[in-house]
């Protein structure tokens, strides 16, 4: 079992940036890949950035230039910086491990999100 407790939301103008935190149980480099997904009411969950344990990282277009998604091993923690926000990037974020236990099972985890807030 992993626990991901996320942190960091709040309310930011356009323009501005936050970053946001997730603390993992267990060590980030036994997660396969780690990610942040966002969700805004009445829409899918929908991914915003990965990392693989290799370092390996894929961006949503919309975030690519304005995010970066980063570990710390020492803290088992995962980031998401998040810079340049617009009022579009209003959602509830949340971090996911995947953990594959064998070529044919995995397993994955959420974290219970938090919220951000892009508005003047």
């Amino acid at each position: 079992q992993v626990q991901l407790v996320e942190s960091g939301g709040g309310l930011v103008q356009p323009g501005g940036s936050l970053r946001l935190s997730c603390a993992a149980s267990v060590s980030i480099r036994s997660i396969n890949t780690m990610g942040w997904f966002r969700q805004t009411p009445g829409r899918q969950r929908e991914m915003v950035a990965l990392m693989r344990n290799d370092g390996l990282t894929n961006y949503a277009a919309s975030a690519k230039g304005r995010f970066t998604i980063s570990g710390d091993n020492a803290k088992n923690t995962v980031y998401l910086q998040m810079n340049s926000l617009k009022p579009e990037d209003t959602a509830d974020y949340y971090c996911n491990a995947l953990i594959y236990d064998s070529i044919s099972s995995h397993r994955e985890y959420w974290g219970q999100g938090t919220q951000v807030t892009v508005s003047s």
